[in-house]
Parts: C-alpha cells; sequence; structure tokens
C-alpha cells in the first residue's frame, strides 16, 4: 500500500505543477488538464480504433440483409463489453485509489472475484440478451428474424470470443496504472468500449456464420444455455463475498441495461435503408455511439471514485469537482464527435462507401454528439446519486446505466441529427 500511496503522491504533485503551468486550459477543462489531456487521448484512439468496427459493419451488408435481425443485436453486444469490462475497470481503479489493488488470479483476492464475475456475466448476459432480442423483435414487430437458437449462437459466441481479449486488455491496463501512475478512470471506458467495439463485431460475423446449421448451431446454443444457468447458480451462493455481491447488484442493471441497447438496435434497424444507402453512416455508428457511452462512463467513473474518496457529495445538483468534471465532458465531446465524423470518411474513402460529404457527416457527428452528451452528464450524475442513495456501487451501477442510455439516447439523436442536417 505505501509504495501506490507514493505513486500517488508524485502523481498529483506533477498533475499541480503542470495545472499550474497551464491555468488557461485548467480554466477552460474545469480544474484539471491532466485528466482533460489523458482521457482525451484515450477517446482519439478510441474513435480511430472504431474504424475497424466501423468498416467491418459496412461491408458486411450482405449479411445484414441474409440475417434480419443481426443489426438490431449489434448495439446491445458491442455494449455489453463497455457495460460489464468497463464496470470492472471502474472497480479496479477504485481499488487501486484505496490501496487494495493486487493483481492476482486467486478467487480469494479483489482482482480474482471480480474476474470471475466479469467472465460468468459475459455469458449469461449474452444468452439473456438473444433471447431478449427475440422478444423485442416480436414485440415491436421486427420480422422476419433469425431464429432463436441462432440469435443465442451468434450472441454467446462472438461474445465470448471478445470477452477473452477484452478482459485481458482491462487487467493490462489496470496493471499498467498502478505500475506507472496512470488514472484509469480516465482511460478505461474508452479504451476498453474500443477494444469491445473492435474484437465483438468481427466475432459476431464470424459467429453468424454458424448459423443455418441446425446441429451445430443447436448443440451450441443447449451448451451455453446451461452454463450460463449453472454458472448464475453457483455464483449468487458462493461463500466469496465480493463474487456475489457483483453479480447479485450486476444482472438487474445489465438486464435493463440490454433492453435499452436493445431498443436502440430497433431504432437503427427500422432506418437499415439510409445507413445502407449511405453504408459510411455504419462506418460512423460505431465510433459515435462508443465515444457517448465512453464520455459517459469517464464521468461515471471519476465520480464513482470520488465518491468512494469522500471528495464528492451526492446532491440534488452538481457542485464542486462533480461540475468540474461536467465541465470537462463537454469540453471533450465538440472536438472528439468532429475526430469521429473524419474517421468515418476516411473509412468510407479508402473502402469504396458512399458517403453524404465530409462536411455533413462532421455536423451529423457534432450535433448528434452534443445532444447525446447533455444525456451522459444527466444520466451519469444521477445514475451515481441514486446509487450512493440506495447504498450501492456506483461503480457497478454507473457505467451500464450510462452507456445502454447513451446507446438508446445516441441511436435516437444520430437519426435527429441526419434528418436535421438533410442527410435522411
Amino acid at each position: 500500500m505505501a509504495p501506490n500511496r507514493c505513486r500517488n503522491d508524485h502523481t498529483e504533485g506533477v498533475s499541480r505543477t503542470r495545472r499550474r503551468s497551464t491555468p488557461w486550459l485548467v480554466t477552460a477543462v474545469g480544474g484539471d488538464a491532466i485528466a482533460y489531456r489523458d482521457a482525451f487521448v484515450a477517446l482519439f484512439v478510441a474513435v480511430i480504433a472504431s474504424l475497424v468496427a466501423g468498416i467491418t459493419l459496412a461491408t458486411t451488408t450482405d449479411t445484414l440483409e441474409e440475417l434480419p435481425g443481426l443489426l438490431l443485436l449489434v448495439p446491445a453486444a458491442l455494449a455489453v463489453k463497455g457495460n460489464i469490462f468497463g464496470a470492472l475497470g471502474s472497480r479496479l481503479g477504485t481499488s487501486i485509489h484505496t490501496g487494495v489493488f493486487q493483481l492476482s488470479p486467486r478467487l480469494d483476492t479483489v482482482v480474482g472475484q471480480n474476474t470471475a464475475a466479469a467472465l460468468i456475466l459475459s455469458l449469461v448476459v449474452s444468452v439473456e440478451l438473444a433471447l431478449l432480442a427475440k422478444g423485442v423483435a416480436i414485440v415491436f414487430n421486427v420480422s422476419p428474424t433469425m431464429s432463436t437458437v441462432d440469435f443465442i449462437t451468434v450472441s454467446a459466441v462472438g461474445g465470448a470470443i471478445a470477452s477473452v481479449v477484452v478482459l485481458g486488455i482491462t487487467l493490462v491496463m489496470a496493471s499498467g496504472s498502478v505500475r506507472f501512475g496512470w488514472d484509469l478512470d480516465n482511460v478505461v471506458a474508452p479504451l476498453v468500449t474500443a477494444t469491445g467495439d473492435v474484437i465483438t463485431l468481427p466475432a459476431l460475423v464470424w459467429a453468424a456464420a454458424l448459423t443455418g446449421r441446425g446441429g451445430i448451431s443447436g448443440s451450441i446454443a443447449v451448451v451455453v444455455s446451461i452454463v450460463s444457468i449453472i454458472g448464475v447458480g453457483w455464483s449468487l451462493r458462493t461463500d466469496h463475498t465480493i463474487l456475489r455481491t457483483v453479480m447479485r447488484e450486476s444482472l438487474p442493471i445489465l438486464t435493463v441495461a440490454g433492453i435499452l441497447d436493445l431498443i436502440a438496435g430497433i431504432t437503427i434497424e427500422k432506418r437499415l435503408e439510409d445507413f445502407i444507402e449511405f453504408p459510411v453512416l455504419l462506418i460512423l455508428l460505431p465510433g459515435f455511439l462508443g465515444t457517448a457511452g465512453a464520455l459517459g462512463g469517464v464521468l461515471s467513473s471519476r465520480l464513482a471514485t470520488k465518491v468512494h474518496l469522500g471528495l464528492v457529495r451526492p446532491g440534488a445538483l452538481p457542485r464542486g469537482q462533480a461540475g468540474s468534471d461536467i465541465v470537462m465532458i463537454f469540453m471533450l465531446c465538440i472536438p472528439i464527435f468532429a475526430v469521429a465524423g473524419v474517421v468515418a470518411e476516411f473509412g468510407g474513402l479508402i473502402t469504396g462507401q458512399a458517403s453524404p460529404g465530409l462536411w455533413q457527416l462532421i455536423a451529423v457527428a457534432v450535433l448528434g454528439g452534443l445532444l447525446a452528451s447533455l444525456a451522459v452528464v444527466i444520466v451519469a450524475f444521477y445514475s451515481t446519486v441514486v446509487a450512493i442513495r440506495f447504498g450501492l456501487d456506483p461503480d457497478t451501477y454507473g457505467i451500464p446505466m450510462v452507456t445502454s442510455s447513451l446507446d438508446f439516447v445516441g441511436a435516437f439523436t444520430l437519426i435527429l441529427a441526419l434528418v436535421a442536417v438533410g442527410v435522411a
């Protein structure tokens, strides 16, 4: 614990020195120029990385048409990695700040129990999302769609592949933050979101190749369903307190988050013709939704840590350091959404996808992003307040609620921006 405290003290000292040397930037971003820089770099990397996911989506329009309902599942499948592993990163960030972090696979450690919970949740929620996707498609009259078995196969197999990779990167970032003095709260949400986007979409497309093969698809669906049921039963009855608590608190909020993500998918599925007319919009989609969710994740993680450390007291209105963090989010949103528009246009150029034009694409991204960022602030702050009021861990509740709400709101604001700019 002592070395961590020394490293934190050193980092805080450097941070204070740099802030004194750039007073105009400190004022502009709400008081923490170092946090702004770290978050901007992480968001920038995330937007660039989302290009892979966007190109994958834009170049698989045939698959989207052959497997109706797949696009409905995309926002939820992408979000579940950010929801689960972003929350994992947030909890690990808090454990680092409070001096209890120790990288170990043992199940009796903080990291071991959090890791086990994240892996079980990933499988369980993937199966749950598949069932919800089929149900939501029926309720909202999205027809035709894949069979329930195919939904489970695509969601579970694609999710399992992505989970292993994203978990590894989350643990590497946590270990690196201890070694190099990074603040995990500023970087984990954007980088986990980006990694999830890059890995999940190709994994879903690969898993989609297993559909339509009755024996293989059916066997996979049965096995993962049984394993997920066993996993839930064991984790809710285990003697490992952290694992049991994370599972008990996470399952309800992740279910609500999944429903919101699926509604976002319906919003996009019903405008599929617009996206197919200008496939560059499909390139923009992962980066846009991921950026909105990542901004919310940064704010939620910072607020949760400051609540645990006693630096922020939840109230009806944001004050003090909470207000400074909110200012920083708005200062981040305009440049980073503009970058998302430029990156999407570049992706369209190198893959030969039709585009409404660079300036229109930037206008769509920035206008939609500003509207989404307003929702980011509201949801992130008040989800933290509500979690504290009910004695729940804001690290567990904040990121899933913010990310999924922003997928839903982000899909709506993106469509609204398309109409306002005259693209759709």
